[in-house]
Parts: C-alpha cells; sequence; structure tokens
C-alpha cells in the first residue's frame, strides 16, 4: 500500500510489516564522503540508523497504521538504492559499444527485476523486445548528463517518488545543459521552455507571462497555442528546432550504405528528400530519419533530438569494413529555425535572390543558399502542414538569421510558435512520430507504413523478417468526442468491457476544431469509420477511426 501523505509504502515482510520511507527533505548521497561509490569489496553494506531524518515520515506512517505505533519497531534497515535521472532503469546497449549490456538503476529493483531480466534477454537474442524500450535505452542520455546534472536530477526524482507529476509540469533541477544561439532571445519573448536529450526547446509562448499550469485537462497553454496555430495556418511562424540530431553521411558507398540499413530507398535526384526507416534484424522499427541527398556521395540525415546518441551508434556500428563511408554528428554544429505558413515564401523572398518559386525550390527538396548574407541548407518540408522550410545555418549564425527573418516577417505578422503548436499540427496531418506511433513493438505494416518500405530494392536489413512477420497490430488515426480532455497516449480503447488497444498520442486540431489520436488496436477495429471508446480521464468518450489526414488531406497547402 502507497501513501503519498507518507511519502512511503507499507507491505508485508514475511511474518511481519514493513513501513519504506522516501523522504522528501533532508536527502544524503551514500559514499558521500567517500567519493560517491562503495569500494569494489562492497556489499550490500548498511548504514547507521539516521531516525532523526525519517522521524516526520514515521509519524505520518504510525498515523496512517496506529497498529505501527502500538507494536513497536524492531529493525532499521539504512541501505543504498540506485537511482538514474529520470527513475527509470537502464536496460540496453552500452553507448558506443557492440554486445555490451546494461541492467542496473532499477530502484524498484524486486517490482522491476523479472521484467527487465525478461525484456532484456529478449532484445539481446532476438534483436528487439516485445515492449516498447526506449524509455529504458541506457542511450537516452548524453554527455549533457554529467555528474552534477545526474545528482541534481536524482535527487529531484527521489523526493517526488510519491508525488504524481501532472502534464506540462517541469522543474528548474539539473538545468539548462543544453542551448541554442536563441534561448535568451525567445526566453524574453515569452518562451515556456522544455527539456528533451538535455536540450532546452520552447513549448509554447505566454505573451502574458503566465506560468504553464500543469493539467489532464486543457490549461491555459491551450489558447496561446490555438493563437500560435492560426497564425502559423494564415500568416507566418517560426520555430526553434535546433535540438534535432543531424547527421552527413559521405563516400562513394553512402548511398549503398543507407539503402542497406533503411526500409526505403535513398533520394535519387539531387536535393531529393525522403523519409526512411532503419529496422532491426526482426523487421521491428528501430527509428526515423528524414534524409536529403545535396550530392551524389553526400547525404544529410535529421532524426529526432532524444534519438541522437541512438542513432549515432547504428550509423557507426553498421558500417561494414569495405564500405568507403564518412559519418559525422553536426548535431551541435547547426541550428535549425523552422518556418511556415503561406506568407513564409514572401518573408523569405526579401531576404535571399534564390528562386523560392515551385519551379526554382519545388516541394520535398533541400539546397544550399544564402538568407541574409548567411550560407545555410535549406529543406523545402513541413511538419505542420504549411507551405515552409527549414533553415539549417551554422549555429553560430543562427541569432542572426532569426534577427534577419523577424524584421523582415513584421509586416505580415511572423509570430514565434513552440513544440505544443507543432504536435497539434503534425496530429491534424496524421504524422506518426518516432517513439510513440513508431516503435520496436511494430513492423512498419502493422505501423501502417508501408508507403516507406521498397521492397524492390536490394536486401536491407530486416527486409525478409519484415515479409514473414505475422500482421496483428494497426496503428490508426482517428476524432474523438473528447469534452476539454484531449488523448495524450496510453488511454485505453474500449469495445464493451474489453480493453482492445491503448492510445498511442494525440492532441486537439485547432484548425480543424476536433480531438484526434492514433491508436494500436487489432485488425479487426483497423477499418476507416471503426468506432470505439477511449477512456479520457475516467469518461468514455467515442471515437472513429479516419481514412484520411484532418487537415489537407491532399497536401495542397504545402505545394503552393
Amino acid at each position: 500500500m502507497r501513501c503519498p501523505h507518507v511519502s512511503g509504502y507499507f507491505r508485508q515482510e514475511q511474518k511481519s510489516g514493513l513501513i519504506g520511507v522516501y523522504e522528501n527533505t533532508g536527502l544524503v548521497e551514500a559514499w558521500a564522503p567517500r567519493g560517491g561509490h562503495p569500494e569494489w569489496d562492497s556489499t550490500s553494506e548498511l548504514f547507521p540508523e539516521d531516525l532523526e531524518r525519517i522521524a516526520p515520515w514515521l509519524e505520518r506512517a504510525i498515523e496512517r497504521m496506529p497498529i505501527f505505533g502500538e507494536v513497536g519497531l524492531r529493525r532499521f534497515v539504512n541501505g543504498a538504492i540506485p537511482h538514474t535521472p529520470d527513475g527509470g532503469p537502464l536496460l540496453g546497449p552500452a553507448v558506443g559499444l557492440k554486445n555490451f549490456w546494461h541492467c542496473c538503476g532499477t530502484s524498484f529493483g524486486i517490482a522491476q527485476g523479472g521484467g527487465a531480466g525478461k525484456y532484456m534477454a529478449q532484445w539481446m537474442v532476438f534483436g528487439d523486445a516485445d515492449i516498447n524500450m526506449t524509455e529504458f535505452d541506457p542511450r537516452r542520455y548524453g554527455p549533457y548528463a554529467d555528474e552534477d546534472y545526474s545528482r541534481d536530477k536524482v535527487f529531484l526524482h527521489y523526493r517526488m517518488t510519491f508525488t504524481t507529476r501532472l502534464p506540462g509540469e517541469e522543474e528548474p533541477d539539473g538545468r539548462t545543459q543544453k542551448t541554442s544561439a536563441l534561448y535568451g532571445k525567445l526566453l524574453s519573448a515569452g518562451a515556456v521552455y522544455g527539456e528533451t536529450y538535455g536540450w532546452e526547446r520552447p513549448k509554447y509562448f505566454a505573451l502574458d507571462g503566465a506560468e504553464e499550469q500543469g493539467g489532464y485537462q486543457r490549461t491555459n497553454s491551450f489558447d496561446a497555442v490555438a493563437a500560435e496555430v492560426k497564425a502559423v495556418a494564415e500568416g507566418v511562424g517560426v520555430l526553434d528546432l535546433s535540438g534535432f540530431a543531424k547527421y552527413d553521411v559521405c563516400g562513394p558507398d553512402a548511398e549503398a550504405f543507407l539503402n542497406r540499413i533503411c526500409a526505403n530507398r535513398m533520394p535519387k535526384k539531387l536535393g531529393g528528400i525522403g523519409l526512411v526507416h532503419p529496422l532491426s534484424i526482426q523487421g521491428r522499427i528501430y527509428g526515423e530519419m528524414t534524409v536529403t541527398r545535396f550530392a551524389d556521395d553526400h547525404f544529410y540525415c535529421l532524426s529526432a533530438a532524444a534519438a541522437e546518441q541512438r542513432d549515432w551508434d547504428l550509423l557507426i556500428q553498421s558500417k561494414l569494413p569495405h564500405e568507403n563511408v564518412t559519418i559525422r554528428n553536426l548535431t551541435m554544429d547547426l541550428g535549425v529555425l523552422v518556418m511556415n505558413g503561406p506568407l513564409s515564401r514572401d518573408v523569405l523572398s526579401k531576404l535571399t535572390d534564390a528562386d523560392l518559386t515551385n519551379a526554382g525550390f519545388r516541394w520535398l527538396s533541400g539546397q544550399e543558399i544564402t538568407i541574409a548574407g548567411i550560407k545555410m541548407r535549406a529543406l523545402r518540408v513541413s511538419y505542420a502542414g504549411e507551405l515552409g522550410w527549414e533553415l539549417h545555418p551554422a549555429m553560430e549564425d543562427l541569432a542572426a538569421l532569426y534577427d534577419a527573418v523577424w524584421d523582415a516577417g513584421q509586416e505580415y505578422g511572423i509570430v514565434n510558435y513552440g513544440l505544443y503548436a507543432a504536435n497539434t499540427m503534425r496530429v491534424e496531418k496524421a504524422y506518426k512520430a518516432w517513439g510513440s506511433e513508431l516503435t520496436n513493438e511494430l513492423t512498419m505494416i502493422e505501423a501502417d507504413m508501408q508507403r516507406f518500405i521498397n521492397f524492390n530494392k536490394d536486401d536491407f536489413v530486416g527486409k525478409q523478417a519484415t515479409l514473414d512477420a505475422p500482421d496483428r497490430f494497426r496503428i490508426v488515426y482517428g476524432e474523438v468526442d473528447a469534452s476539454n480532455v484531449d488523448v495524450r497516449g496510453a488511454e485505453p480503447c474500449l469495445v464493451g468491457d474489453q480493453c482492445i488497444g491503448l492510445t498511442t498520442s494525440g492532441g486537439y486540431g485547432h484548425r480543424v476544431g476536433k480531438s484526434l489520436f492514433f491508436a494500436c488496436v487489432p485488425l479487426e477495429n483497423a477499418a476507416p469509420g471503426s468506432r470505439f471508446d477511449i477512456m479520457l480521464q475516467g469518461e468514455r468518450r467515442v471515437g472513429t477511426v479516419l481514412e484520411h489526414p484532418a487537415y489537407d488531406a491532399d497536401n495542397a497547402k504545402m505545394k503552393v
């Protein structure tokens, strides 16, 4: 039995009762005077009793269970407990090493031990586990997670063990670790920042200066996000996405190398952009990258900020000895300023001599151009479903580029927008996301991503496994009759009394005025028009599977 008032738990221990306390003040690091770790021959070391430190919580425990005060406390155990910065265990490959695995950092060892062993074994033996392992993968941390960061985050997580964080709530502990050149500017403009893989990234802009209210229902960020989306849909908006993982893959064998490790074929035309997915040997989805071909032997690969170390390991470790390929990580070298909206071409045309017309700069293509005197890579691609470009200058030029774009955009009503708005527009366009819809639990077919597989090309990792895999589930897209609670992910999908699946992500689509969702369900519930209930904060709300994106299904707005 767990009790937030006690900040601890009660359970049976053989023929006795046990109280486990997670004190949230006066925290002490084990072995701190000895360098923060035990000596090599130390095993299950216990420390002297420290009743004074935990007395307030013991008193609360006795208040909750008076019998403990009557029978007395017979034995005290004061030992160390491992914690990672986010509280999840480290289960998976070690950074930069082949066939070297972590299975440690389990703060709830007895409860987590069986599952940790089972799914680690699956991953090691078969190449994948049956559950999504992203949140346990040791490579979810990078070099930014130094000793000070880890200590701050671990102390935070420990003292909040019995506190339920509301969506939107973020603490300052351990921050800031990684910022783009726009951090100060955007903070002054009202940016409310969130943290991803150490990066500070704007969630939305609080123009009234109010702090974000955490909650499962729509909060004070809802109207701010609605205004950002409206401004992007009708005019032009900019978003700092410098946290993207960025790699150059170059050399005579670069194309063959990428074709071998990804399910889709690399772009054939110079400047072409393609969406590609590396698979595991079992045919499950490993990751997702956007690839631009800048030359016959030069491919520019982008992936999620949180996937930087995973994808770096994939690229480096997949290269065969005979392959003439050079791979560079450019994540910290290049910034990314995203520009979206029907007036984005008008703004950029004031700053460049490059031909931005459809004839001169086609949709889904990239070029190296100069904007405001700054050389950069520009990609005509849009996650928002509007006309737009991604601008990739050197990180040291990002601030100057932003200032030029911002000044040029004033007559067009340019706005800043954040990740909340980007996500709602993503969902309106039915774009699936790595880590939620695209995970190691599913094949590309089960994720409804068949159009991004090219079975006609030479063998690629996971090709035969994909063809041979049973077709068990389908990621579906739909709308839900929500009230003031939208889908976030992991909500049950119900038919009668049976849970048939779970949502994976969702949100309110401000351009279409609908609450939208993705879900993983059995094939018999996946056809367009299928209906099932989604449990949203205790209420059953009707969800309907859609055949097409809710917004601009034929992509006309991106092609203007």
